[in-house]
């Protein structure tokens, strides 16, 4: 199955849980793209000593899922995209709703 999950929000716990369930999805052999909306853009920089988005991003990323960042809510912010977050577009998006099977969002 095709699994696309938006994250608009840059709230620890729901941000950790998206990402682990995007990792679950991975480990059960779907296909994951994650969409950063908003203040999901901010994902990256979450720290928090009991969620730790970080250590979930780092296996979402090495299960290979992947990650897109909106590059007007990064400009908003004067975030620059990075490797494991590039810069994206409304396209981006667009393209992960249709080609998802099912579209999950958070925030």
């Amino acid at each position: 199955m095709k699994i696309g999950i938006i994250i608009n929000t840059n709230e620890p716990e729901t941000v950790w849980n998206a990402f682990r369930f995007g990792v679950t999805s991975l480990l059960m052999e779907h296909e994951v793209k994650v969409f950063l909306l908003g203040k999901g853009v901010e994902s990256e920089s979450i720290q928090d000593k009991k969620f730790n988005v970080q250590e979930q991003i780092g296996l979402f990323v090495d299960h290979k899922g992947q990650i897109f960042a909106c590059g007007t809510c990064l400009k908003i912010r004067q975030i620059k995209g990075s490797e494991v977050c590039p810069i994206s577009t409304m396209h981006d998006m667009l393209h992960i709703v249709e080609e998802s099977d099912k579209v999950l969002v958070f925030g």
